[in-house]
């Protein structure tokens, strides 16, 4: 419940700042008239989101075991793509986003007509970017935890979020979002690593994936996976009480790489995206 709730509240006030900005914008240069167009783009791109994720759900269910196995590696690898993608992306742009929206919305409404659906589709994909991130997501969590309260967690994130987006933009409360998305996009790479080992795990349950099968460790006697304490860290960072070689592995790779990149400072960088190095002369 945790994971969903926290993933769902970190997409939905990426989406919430997206809008806010947007409205904000439309009444200070006197547009706010076409506040009607904003929302139909925040409804259109929530109704595509629950429906690929519901189409999915739904698609899978239909498969027999061994495909389904293989489809939920898929959608595994393919959350942790675009999950990463999403973590390095906002913390790449979230000082330029503002500026680029208002850039965005002065071009689309810069000719007299169409201006409404314009705005549509600016709101509709930027809130649709964040809804299927999040489908893909949580579709990978549900697939692996199986907890009847994950959709719960994410509908209270949701609406966690709504009620941040509307303190923010009603209310003029200040949310520090630099040390928010660096915080959540460090549980959230923490939460990908697990979802990347499970990933693993079902390749190899749909006969697709049969290296590094030794048992690394085992923990079933000192903290077994169906314990209450287990059951809370396979749920949070995908722990497995008898983890595969190939699984611990993929997990600490990933988790170790992908946090240098994250926590180090873009001006230690080259060019060339590596860590500088100071010249000694």
């Amino acid at each position: 419940m945790l994971v969903p709730f926290l993933i769902m509240l970190r997409e939905g006030i990426e989406a919430a700042l997206i809008v806010g900005i947007v409205a904000t914008y439309l009444r200070q240069t006197g547009r706010a008239s076409l506040m009607p167009a904003v929302w139909v783009g925040v409804v259109l791109a929530a109704a595509l989101s629950l429906f690929v994720g519901a189409g999915l759900q739904f698609a899978s269910a239909e498969f027999p075991q061994k495909i389904q196995e293989l489809f939920e590696a898929i959608v595994g690898f393919f959350a942790v793509g675009v999950l990463t993608s999403m973590v390095f992306w906002m913390r790449k742009v979230s000082h330029a986003i503002k500026g680029e929206l208002q850039a965005s919305i002065d071009e689309a409404l810069a000719h007299s007509s169409g201006q409404g659906l314009a705005l549509v589709g600016i709101v509709f994909f930027a809130v649709a970017r964040e809804g299927l991130e999040s489908v893909f997501f949580l579709l990978a969590i549900f697939q692996q935890s199986g907890s009847a309260l994950g959709p719960l967690g994410a509908l209270l994130g949701v609406l966690a979020a709504v009620g941040v987006g509307y303190a923010i933009y009603a209310c003029g409360v200040r949310l520090n979002l630099h040390w928010f998305f660096r915080w959540t996009g460090i549980f959230i790479l923490a939460v990908a690593a697990g979802v990347l080992s499970g990933a693993l795990r079902a390749l190899h349950e749909a006969g697709f994936w049969n290296h590094l099968q030794t048992i690394a460790f085992d923990l079933s006697g000192v903290l077994p996976a169906d314990s209450p304490l287990g059951t809370v860290f396979a749920g949070v960072l995908g722990y497995q009480d008898t983890p595969a070689i190939g699984e611990l592995a993929i997990y600490v790779v990933y988790l170790v790489a992908t946090l240098i990149w994250f926590l180090t400072p873009p001006g230690k960088r080259s060019p060339s995206g590596s860590v500088a190095r100071p010249h000694h002369s």
